[in-house]
């Protein structure tokens, strides 16, 4: 296991890691499954009404957000974009024990988006559709729309270069009309970036241990 990350059970029972060098989880300690379906689930993919839809998340982490996606969707297809510098590596990623967390047997999918092959688009199941690229979301280049986008990235206090105008900017071009994109964050700043740049901004009552989150519309 790497040695910068540990593996912490939340409040649910879910996994997270925790990094000591940025003094921060992955997820929230009062719940990781929970967080992750009310945010980019309930408050996201759930609101968008098309038989195809492309994704964008910021921050592929644990690849949750995926496997989630993957299991709760009611879409006929998905094309999933997931951005991440700095993958997670595999001895951390085989000991989360998110593919026993729900009911049935997701073990060969949850491996499957861990193991497919980076930089390019992988069919995982007959739904799913998985690119994972490694890099930096400042010099990205985003040449495709997408109808949803999970902004996962660590938090401003903690990585305040992820959460400017620059970023949000692209996030903002990168949607389609009435595209959405969701976050756990609620702070009032990054709600007046993101409306600086364009969106519709709605505050939303946050998952367990969290008053508020934001969902901003294009």
């Amino acid at each position: 296991m790497d040695q910068k990350t540990q593996i912490v059970t939340s409040k649910d029972g879910s996994h997270t890691l925790f990094v000591p060098e940025l003094k921060e989880h992955y997820h929230s300690t009062n719940g990781a499954i929970q967080e992750s379906i009310h945010v980019f689930i309930e408050a996201g993919l759930n609101q968008i009404e098309k038989d195809v839809i492309h994704i964008l998340e910021f921050g592929f982490g644990t690849g949750l957000n995926a496997f989630i996606t993957a299991i709760k969707s009611s879409a006929k297809e998905i094309h999933y974009h997931s951005l991440e510098k700095y993958p997670v590596s595999t001895d951390v990623i085989d000991k989360l024990n998110y593919k026993d967390s729900f009911d049935g047997n997701y073990k060969d999918l949850f491996n499957a988006l861990h193991h497919c092959v980076w930089e390019t688009e992988n069919r995982i199941t007959d739904q799913l559709y998985l690119h994972k690229q490694q890099c930096d979301f400042k010099e990205v280049d985003l040449t495709q729309k997408y109808d949803l986008i999970y902004f996962d990235a660590f938090a401003p206090e903690i990585q305040p270069k992820l959460w400017t105008k620059e970023i949000f900017e692209k996030a903002y071009n990168s949607l389609v009309p009435g595209g959405l994109l969701t976050t756990y964050c609620a702070k009032g700043v990054v709600r007046r970036t993101m409306q600086e740049v364009g969106f519709k901004v709605e505050r939303l009552p946050g998952p367990p241990g969290k008053r508020e989150m934001l969902r901003a519309i294009k």
